[in-house]
C-alpha cells in the first residue's frame, strides 16, 4: 500500500464503528474522505452533520464524486459485511482500484508505532478503551483506534502525534486481527463465536494462536486461557492469585475498591466507578499493559476513577430510587452471563428484567441453549426477534429456540410491541436492554419513559 501516493479515501461501509475511526483518522490527516453505508445511524449523522463527512446511503456508483474517480490516487477501504454485489463496491473492484479491508489498513498504519492490541471474543472493547484512557491521562500518551465510542472522549479515535504508542482493538471477526503485529497484546477470551466464519471452535483457537505468535513482546491472558504454541508473559484475574490480579475487591458507595497485585508491584485501594465486576477484570488487564508501557502507579491511581465507560457497554441511562435502566452490547452467552452476574453483585435484592435481541441467525443456531442458560440469571426475560445483520434467515431458527429453554418467566414481543409492553409491565428494579443489533434505538424511548421524579 503506497500511502504516499494517496490523496482520497473512500469507505464502503463507513458507518461501522471500526471503519468510522479510520475515516476520522484520514480526515484529520488531511485526506479527502467520503463513504457509503446502507442505513443512516446516530454515528453517521454525527459524522456528516457535525464533522463534514460526505456520506451516501444510496447504492449508486453514479454519485461518486470526481476526486474519488482518480484510481491512481484513491484508496478504497471496505468491510466484508457489505455484499459483493454492492454496486459501489463493484464499481471500484471492476475498475482496478486499490481495495483493502479495514484490518489491512489498520495493520499498515500501526507498524509505524508500538501497537498495544487487545483481542478476545468479549471484553476487548472496554479493555481497549480503558487502556487508551489510562495512557492518555499519563505522560506516555497514545493514539487509539477503539471498537466503541468512549464516554470520556465522545469518539472512537485518539490521535497523539507525540506518543510512540497506538492502542488497537484486535477484532477476530473475519480473521482481521491477523493483520496486526503487536508490541504488547492481551487476549481476554477465546470462547466459540463467529462460527459462520471459522466453522469450528478449534479453527477459532488456531487463529488466536497465530495472533499470539505475531505478538513481538509481552503477551497477557486472562486466567484459565492457555496457548500451545506461544509462551505468555503472565495471566491476570480478579480475586484469584496469579501473575497479575485484583485483590480485596469490595463495593463502596456504588463503585469498586481493589488492590492491584503484580509480579513486582502493589497498588493499594484503586477505585473504579464504572459498574460490573467483569470490568474490574478488564481494568486489571489494562493496568498491566499500562504499567509495561511506562505509566506510573500514581498516574493510574488518579486516572482510573475518572473512567466513565464505553457507549453500550453496561451503559446506565436512568438511576432512580424506583428503577435503574442499563443498556449493554452483550450478544454472546458468556457476555450475558458476565453482565447479569455483575448486576446481581451490585444490586442483589432488586428484580432484574432483561430485554434481549439475538444477533445473527447463525449465532442463535449455534448457541441457543447457552443463551437460555445465561438469561435464566434474570427474573424475567423479554425476547425480541433475531436481528439478521448480514445474514439471510435459516429455516426453523427464531428467538423461540431460546424461549423454549428458559426457566424464568418470559414474553416474546415484536419491536413494534416492545415499548408499550415495557411501559405497562416494567416499573421497578433493574431493566436492561441487551444485544448487538438495533435494540439501542429504544434507548431514548426508555430513558424518557423512566425519568420520572424520585419518590
Amino acid at each position: 500500500m503506497e500511502v504516499d501516493n494517496i490523496k482520497a479515501v473512500y469507505f464502503v461501509g463507513i458507518g461501522g464503528i471500526g471503519m468510522s475511526a479510520l475515516a476520522r483518522y484520514f480526515k484529520v490527516m488531511g485526506y479527502e474522505v467520503a463513504g457509503y453505508d446502507r442505513t443512516s445511524s446516530p454515528l453517521t449523522r454525527k459524522m456528516s452533520d457535525e464533522e463534514g463527512f460526505d456520506i451516501t446511503y444510496e447504492d449508486d456508483e453514479t454519485g461518486i464524486r470526481a476526486v474519488f474517480r482518480d484510481r491512481e490516487h484513491t484508496l478504497v477501504v471496505y468491510t466484508p459485511a457489505v455484499p459483493k454485489e454492492n454496486r459501489i463496491l463493484s464499481f471500484f473492484r471492476d475498475n482496478g482500484y486499490s481495495l483493502h479491508k479495514r484490518a489491512e489498513v489498520l495493520g499498515f498504519l500501526s507498524r509505524s508505532k508500538k501497537a498495544l492490541c487487545i483481542a478476545g471474543t468479549h471484553g476487548k472493547t472496554t479493555t481497549t478503551t480503558m487502556l487508551a484512557f489510562l495512557l492518555s491521562r499519563s505522560h506516555v500518551g497514545c493514539s487509539a483506534f477503539l471498537g466503541g465510542i468512549s464516554s470520556n472522549f465522545g469518539t472512537n479515535l485518539l490521535i497523539d502525534k507525540n506518543s510512540d504508542y497506538v492502542v488497537i482493538e484486535a477484532d477476530e471477526y473475519d480473521r482481521s486481527f491477523l493483520h496486526l503485529y503487536p508490541a504488547i497484546a492481551v487476549i481476554t477470551a477465546m470462547d466459540a463465536d463467529h462460527l459462520d466464519i471459522y466453522g469450528t471452535h478449534e479453527h477459532l483457537l488456531m487463529a488466536f494462536e497465530e495472533f499470539a505468535l505475531q505478538t513481538q513482546g509481552e503477551l497477557f491472558l486472562r486466567k484459565g486461557l492457555e496457548l500451545r504454541k506461544r509462551q505468555v508473559t503472565g495471566h491476570y484475574a480478579v480475586g484469584e492469585k496469579t501473575d497479575y490480579y485484583a485483590d480485596c475487591l469490595r463495593v463502596d458507595n456504588g463503585s469498586y475498591l481493589f488492590d492491584y497485585i503484580g509480579k513486582d508491584i502493589e497498588i493499594k485501594d484503586l477505585r473504579l466507578c464504572f459498574p460490573g465486576r467483569v470490568n474490574v477484570e478488564n481494568a486489571t488487564a489494562a493496568i498491566t499493559v499500562a504499567l509495561h508501557a511506562g505509566v506510573t502507579p500514581e498516574e493510574i491511581r488518579k486516572a482510573l476513577p475518572l473512567f466513565t465507560g464505553v457507549a453500550r457497554r453496561f451503559d446506565m441511562h436512568v438511576k432512580s430510587d424506583r428503577l435503574i435502566y442499563i443498556d449493554d452490547y452483550a450478544h454472546h452467552p458468556r457476555e450475558i452471563e458476565a453482565s447479569l452476574s455483575s448486576i446481581r453483585d451490585m444490586w442483589p435484592n432488586k428484580k432484574l428484567t432483561v430485554a434481549f435481541q439475538p444477533h445473527l441467525y447463525s449465532r442463535t443456531n449455534d448457541f441457543y441453549p447457552d443463551f437460555a442458560k445465561s438469561l435464566n440469571l434474570a427474573d424475567e426475560v423479554i425476547l425480541l426477534d433475531i436481528y439478521p445483520a448480514r445474514e439471510q434467515p435459516i429455516p426453523g431458527v427464531t428467538s423461540g429456540l431460546i424461549a423454549e429453554r428458559l426457566t424464568v418467566p418470559f414474553v416474546q414481543v415484536s419491536k413494534d410491541e416492545f415499548p408499550e409492553y415495557v411501559r405497562k409491565n416494567v416499573s421497578e428494579g433493574i431493566f436492561m436492554t441487551m444485544g448487538a443489533g438495533d435494540i439501542d434505538r429504544f434507548i431514548p424511548v426508555f430513558t424518557e419513559m423512566f425519568n420520572y421524579p424520585a419518590r
